[in-house]
């Protein structure tokens, strides 16, 4: 007999009662580059077929008392997170990757703030709205709280975009109305336990982007081209997504617009791939799920440095592809979200740079891995997800430099040799 998965609504209850009494990494916009945007992490649990709900009550639940209910607590019960699939991806994403049509990118619903926005909470709900039809402002949901701020930049780092507030909502009814998305926008609605349960760990691929697009004007296709054989492309990892299959129908008897979609030839891709800035999220709200306490984890420093090649309580749920950033330090404990903004080269020589060039990135890890060990409290002030991929891609920088001098010498030396062999003999 196959052993029965553990509900991981427990995980959830834990995960979502720590970010609501953690209080968030802000990063304030420097003046040079005001903008900032937000995006919803919107969280449900959809019911057993067979459950009984409480009568209907005007008063909205509180956190907790939402996780002892009773048809959430049932081991049918499945929470699933709000991933959507744009048709029309931002002009910015469109240039960088290379193009597959096998495959499709999923995000989360959000945007930039305007400027008569009353702050990074108001814009997530205003962006959902208008692109998903799903009004967070309703009893029906509750704002949880906010993750981690994050850094947008482009040329490997040398230019910040934007601030990026991520908010997670979770919904508190066992049915709500349904969404209204644009028509370039398909809604996939994804198990929380296809991304974190140890049964079913989540299948990892890569997204491949070309390097020249970051590297040379955009206008100029000859220098795009020979940075393109000079370096080689990017990959970073994304996970497959399995959407959960949808039903016909709502709870409520109306028809489910998410399964028209679907019905009606905007087709399911192939291969829908969650990498970037979303992966990074996702990890961080899965984080909150599975590892311990800063408390448990300051208790134990002493057990998890004997052990320092055993992995963390996150390894055997994500396997991150990437767990290693230097000799004693496990991304997975440290950071799981700086497993999806690290590429890797085609190249191997690229990498070996990347290494070489890596000292001062691997320093702040460790200063990252002590100050998550000791608690962190004091040291949330610091922007350690920022101070590490400055210095990492400080490092793919200084490596590029030597890339393509080394290949220009190579070339200029196959040249003076074929032409001595040539004409010298």
């Amino acid at each position: 007999m196959a052993e029965k998965p553990i509900s991981i609504v427990p995980l959830l209850s834990r995960a979502l009662h720590r970010i609501r009494t953690t209080p968030p990494r802000i990063i304030a916009s420097p003046p040079t580059q005001p903008r900032r945007a937000a995006v919803s992490l919107i969280i449900r649990v959809v019911p057993a077929p067979n459950a009984v709900f409480p009568p209907d009550d005007s008063n909205s639940v509180t956190l907790s008392e939402f996780f002892e209910l009773d048809w959430v607590n049932d081991p049918a019960a499945r929470p699933e997170i709000l991933f959507l699939q744009r048709e029309t991806p931002a002009p910015e994403d469109s240039v960088t990757r290379i193009r597959n049509t096998h495959e499709a990118h999923v995000a989360f619903p959000g945007g930039r703030t305007e400027a008569d926005d009353e702050g990074g909470l108001y814009t997530a709900m205003r962006q959902t709205w208008e692109e998903i039809g799903i009004d967070l402002a309703e009893r029906d949901y509750t704002c949880i709280g906010q993750l981690d701020d994050r850094e947008i930049t482009t040329s490997l780092g040398k230019r910040l975009l934007m601030i990026l507030s991520p908010f997670v909502f979770l919904q508190l009814t066992p049915h709500a109305p349904p969404p209204d998305p644009t028509a370039s926008t398909t809604l996939h609605w994804t198990s929380l336990a296809s991304l974190v349960s140890a049964h079913t760990p989540p299948k990892w691929s890569t997204v491949t982007v070309d390097a020249a697009s970051r590297l040379a004007p955009k206008h100029s296709t000859a220098l795009r081209l020979l940075v393109q054989v000079l370096v080689g492309s990017m990959e970073f990892p994304a996970i497959i997504v399995q959407p959960s299959a949808p039903p016909s129908v709502t709870l409520d008897g109306k028809p489910n617009i998410t399964h028209d979609v679907l019905e009606k030839g905007m087709g399911r891709p192939q291969k829908l791939k969650l990498w970037g800035l979303s992966l990074g999220m996702t990890l961080d709200l899965m984080s909150y799920m599975v590892l311990p306490a800063p408390s448990s984890m300051r208790d134990n420093s002493e057990s998890h440095k004997a052990n320092s090649g055993s992995s963390s309580p996150l390894s055997p749920m994500v396997q991150l592809p990437y767990q290693t950033g230097a000799e004693g330090i496990r991304m997975d404990v440290v950071a799981p979200s700086l497993a999806s903004v690290f590429p890797r080269f085609s190249y191997p020589d690229v990498n070996f740079w990347i290494w070489v060039f890596g000292k001062r990135y691997r320093e702040v890890v460790r200063g990252w891995e002590a100050s998550v060990r000791g608690g962190g409290t004091n040291d949330r002030r610091i922007n350690w997800s920022g101070s590490a991929l400055s210095t990492f891609y400080a490092a793919i920088r200084k490596a590029l430099v030597v890339v393509i001098v080394a290949r220009a010498l190579g070339v200029l030396f196959g040249v003076a040799f074929a032409t001595w062999w040539v004409f010298g003999q």
